[in-house]
């Protein structure tokens, strides 16, 4: 048998009916028992951000709390004797651009001598290979240059993910190995962390939504995930809940869980005034507009009904109310 109205309704949509004039109908509703759990704000992923080269960090351009993108420049690390070694083939370079040029004269001059009978084909033959130790000797520096550049500019350690910035674990003028760790990001898409008692981990389903009540407010969530093992007589579930972003990763939040199901009514908290103490509603009868007193219960939001309280005693089903502004 399929449980009994599964609190995917959004913890139990009140089966009601309104009238035009803002009456409320009365009627019994399947209320999910609800039990309150911590759950903790954790990313769904924690990545290191990694330098390439060693050397000395010379510039860090985030902080902790930092937002960044993937592929974002967040430090840069330098290695003074690579500096040297790039001055040093920048020399070599130019060096061997002159040995070209001067190598170029002697083959043009050869070449005319040839023609001439004025030198001999040995000299002509090794003016022309000097001509291209030349040439190989310049190509093999401008590529010595440029794979000494790519390793420099490896030194930019880039965002592997986009997040939030968590720790930095060093500063500028710190020395780092290749492979170590500067910052770590929280990816994008934080989950609640569910810590339920296992007396519960039956109720426990993907899919089921979870309620968050922050600042009078309550948000709506769904459990996508629950882990297969009981910690400490503790099941451990994640959900998912919009605008997560917002809290601090490790956070402690309030989550109400599904713990089964009961009969009982609900209505809207704008029907219920409170006079010396005293809940009351309007109720509509034949002879007119009554007050009734009731017993209020524990708020049952859902969202059809966000400002849904439950009712202990006072209202049947198929009992008419009304609203407190509208009655006489």
């Amino acid at each position: 048998m399929m449980r009994v109205l599964r609190w995917t309704l959004a913890f139990l949509l009140c089966a009601v009916a309104a009238h035009a004039q803002g009456d409320f109908t009365v009627a019994t509703t399947t209320i999910a028992a609800q039990k309150a759990v911590f759950a903790t704000i954790e990313a769904s992923h924690v990545v290191p951000a990694r330098t390439r080269i060693g050397g000395t960090l010379v510039s860090f351009l985030v902080q902790d709390g930092a937002l960044v993108q993937a592929g974002q420049e967040i430090a840069m690390v330098a290695d003074p004797a690579m500096a040297q070694q790039l001055a040093a083939l920048d020399a070599d370079i130019a060096a061997a651009r002159a040995q070209l040029a001067q190598a170029r004269i002697d083959f043009v001059r050869a070449q005319k001598l040839i023609r001439s009978g004025a030198v001999s084909q040995s000299v002509f033959d090794q003016a022309q290979t000097g001509l291209a130790v030349a040439q190989n000797t310049l190509k093999a520096k401008i590529a010595a240059h440029a794979a000494l550049a790519q390793q420099i500019g490896e030194g930019a350690v880039l965002a592997p993910v986009a997040g939030r910035v968590l720790t930095t674990p060093v500063t500028s003028g710190t020395v780092v190995l290749a492979g170590d760790a500067v910052a770590t990001i929280a990816a994008q898409g934080y989950v609640l962390r569910l810590d339920v008692p296992e007396r519960h981990a039956a109720y426990l389903h993907v899919g089921d939504p979870v309620r968050l009540d922050e600042n009078g407010h309550a948000a709506f969530g769904t459990i996508t995930l629950i882990y297969p093992q009981i910690t400490n007589g503790l099941v451990q579930a994640d959900a998912t809940a919009p605008d997560l972003g917002n809290y601090f990763v490790g956070g402690r939040v309030l989550v109400w869980i599904y713990a089964g199901s009961r009969a009982g009514i609900i209505i809207p908290e704008r029907f219920i005034e409170t006079r010396f103490g005293l809940d009351y509603v309007r109720l509509q009868t034949k002879a007119g507009v009554i007050a009734v007193p009731i017993q209020r219960g524990m708020p049952q939001p859902t969202p059809a009904m966000p400002d849904g309280v439950e009712i202990l005693s006072g209202l049947a089903a198929g009992d008419v109310l009304v609203p407190p502004e509208s009655a006489p």
